[in-house]
């Protein structure tokens, strides 16, 4: 009764067929979550929200300061209007020319910086860093000081007010 031709596990005379066939096709493994998935994901989660609303304040912000930047461009610009009539009669009409010429730059800069959206700001910036890293960095590094600076003073008068 035993087939030779095979081998047989043991214990077994014969092959029923397709008894040693499976399909797995249809069978679904489920793995359980653990704890440090559900911490992962969390973290992952909550980073992503973070990040979301933090781009959303900084929109806001480059927005404002688009805004108030374009609104100091357009007051030194008027302003720089203003003294080019003064110019012309003390120090000739050339200057006075001058004068009118920053003040149309400004000008136009102040609704140049009005009309820029957010993002495209930021994108700008983005190309000049990459285009100019050396420059940017000097920038920021003169801006860092100059912020130092402007707290210092502040910490210095709170300490003389006291």
């Amino acid at each position: 009764m035993a087939n030779n031709e095979k081998n047989l596990p043991e214990r077994t005379d014969q092959i029923i067929d397709g008894a040693m066939e499976t399909d797995h096709t249809d069978t679904l493994v489920a793995e359980r979550e653990t704890t440090k998935d559900k911490v992962v994901a969390k973290v992952k989660e909550t980073k992503d929200k973070a990040a979301h609303e933090a781009a959303g304040q900084a929109r806001g912000l480059v927005s404002q300061g688009l805004e108030r930047g374009s609104d100091t461009v357009s007051n030194v610009a008027k302003l720089v209007g203003d003294t080019a009539t003064g110019l012309d009669d003390n120090l000739g009409k050339e200057y006075g020319d001058y004068a009118r010429k920053a003040a149309s730059y400004l000008d136009e800069t102040a609704q140049s910086l009005a009309a820029k959206d957010p993002d495209e700001l930021i994108e700008d910036t983005r190309n000049f860093v990459r285009k100019s890293p050396g420059i940017a960095l000097a920038g920021a590094a003169i801006i860092g000081f100059a912020v130092a600076r402007l707290i210092q003073s502040g910490l210095d008068a709170e300490t003389d007010r006291l």
